[in-house]
């Protein structure tokens, strides 16, 4: 029995041996998962009165620019705001008031709640490339600084709860420009929450980089800073101090019970394919449940208004003054008592002059094909839809140059197509809206197009195996 046994302690040994040569370089490569301590479930930190506001400060919110809060806005004791408009809120400002005031009480409730919970675990102060799951953890050496990546796993408990709390005589927080917060596994922005404090006079604050993307609750003890074109899913909590915003969004996060879906299409207002583009967004919960309420349309990040649901759960807006080229567009869906905060994945659409659709796309949206770019929410996708039937399509310029860099306009690319068929010899496609964003290549005739075959010659291009009428030759369009 002896003999048979030595095999296994010998293996047991090589595998401590390898963990223990691997896990250095895991810790090196960044790869840092951390669990509490303790496997009790944190109960959810109740904000009471400041639950509805996005933004909440002691002293003075100053906007630059078009941000967006979803939900209130609030200052107390101080009454200062100012930036709004060009800033939007889609709740109410309460300046001084006394709803203000109580959600300042609410708030010094919630940030007492979590200094007086037991730390489940200490983590270093650098966050990039970690991987946290539920529970309090305290920095290991006062601050949090994010550059990079964090990942927050609630490993398929929705309700999972993380608090994060600097410690320290100058606790405050610092993410770097182009950080990201990702949420994993059911991990919902609602159940996340920062705690910003200090022991000290050193007043701390929370700085969030120029185009993070950030997730959770922020309490501050003092001031929150916000930076130019950031996103934090979350609450921007500030007890004594002010919050600052520039051309931020501020997503109040709801978690009401009800997963939610958020899909965004778009298509051409005109039929005759040269009008304006509208956004459309279908809302869904569990079980194909229709929510109620309205949802914000941004677009590169800016909101461009909102509109209320209809009876089947769905939402437009036309805008008619967009700039020619390529926008990326968003919406989003505060949530109410009954359903969760989403928001849809992002999806890139490219205008003709004058911001007007280009035919094809038009076309594509009147036949019912365009725009079906996938379902996002709070849980990270359609509770219904599987993920695998989302498509990303793409429209292709209508504005292309030839070869030798010369500029091909439409006009040309038309006559162009009438000689060579469509796909214009062997060059790009031009003014066409590609399901795959692919583009015939440089040395083929038209690509794929109506399942001919076309071969690739040196020198120029082949004609396709079916014989055609030559069409008269093409002249003018091309210039330089």
């Amino acid at each position: 029995m002896n003999n048979a046994n030595r095999p296994r302690v010998g293996a047991r040994h090589f595998a401590r041996s390898l963990l223990a040569a691997a896990l250095p370089a895991m810790v090196a490569m960044g790869a840092v998962i951390a669990t509490p301590q303790s496997a009790s479930a944190q109960a959810p930190v109740a904000l009471g009165a400041a639950a509805t506001f996005g933004v909440l400060a002691g002293t003075s919110v100053t906007n630059t620019g078009p941000s967006l809060v979803t939900g209130d806005l609030g200052v107390s004791p101080g009454a200062t705001v100012t930036g709004f408009p060009p800033g939007s809120v889609t709740g109410t400002i309460h300046a001084g008031d006394a709803a203000a005031a109580q959600a300042q009480t609410a708030l010094t409730a919630a940030y007492t709640d979590i200094s007086g919970r037991t730390a489940t675990g200490t983590i270093p102060a650098a966050l990039g490339g970690t991987t946290l799951t539920p529970g309090v953890y305290n920095s290991a050496t006062g601050p949090f600084t994010l550059t990079g990546n964090l990942t927050l796993d609630a490993q398929g408990d929705p309700n999972a709860v993380f608090i994060l709390r600097t410690t320290g005589v100058a606790g405050s927080l610092t993410v770097a420009p182009g950080a990201t917060v990702t949420l994993t596994g059911g991990a919902r922005a609602c159940n996340v929450f920062w705690q910003v404090t200090s022991t000290s006079t050193v007043a701390p604050t929370a700085t969030i980089g120029a185009g993070a993307v950030f997730a959770g609750n922020i309490l501050a003890l003092t001031s929150i800073d916000v930076g130019v074109g950031a996103i934090l899913n979350g609450r921007a909590l500030a007890r004594n101090g002010a919050v600052t915003l520039n051309t931020s969004q501020i997503r109040q996060p709801v978690c009401a019970g009800s997963r939610t879906a958020v899909a965004v299409t778009t298509s051409c207002a005109d039929p005759n394919f040269h009008g304006p583009l509208t956004l459309t967004a279908t809302v869904r919960g569990d079980g194909q449940a229709i929510p109620t309420g309205q949802v914000v349309f941004l677009v590169d990040g800016v909101s461009r208004g909102s509109a209320t649901l209809d009876a089947q759960g769905r939402a437009s807006i036309t805008l008619s003054d967009l700039a020619e080229g390529e926008h990326s567009i968003v919406a989003f869906y505060p949530g109410n008592a009954s359903f969760d905060s989403a928001t849809s994945a992002t999806v890139l659409e490219r205008l003709g002059p004058g911001g007007v659709c280009c035919e094809e796309n038009a076309k594509a949206g009147k036949d019912g094909k365009h725009g079906e770019h996938g379902w996002s929410g709070a849980t990270g996708g359609d509770p219904n839809r599987p993920g695998a039937k989302d498509r990303d399509r793409r429209f292709v310029s209508r504005h292309h140059k030839d070869d030798k860099g010369r500029l091909v306009t439409l006009a040309t690319v038309r006559t162009i197509e009438g000689v060579f068929g469509e796909g214009g010899g062997g060059g790009h496609r031009h003014d066409r809206w590609s399901r795959h964003g692919h583009h015939g290549h440089h040395g083929y005739k038209g690509g794929h197009k109506g399942g001919k075959v076309y071969k690739k010659v040196r020198g120029g291009h082949k004609a396709p195996h079916r014989p055609r009428p030559r069409a008269p030759k093409p002249t003018g369009g091309v210039t330089g």
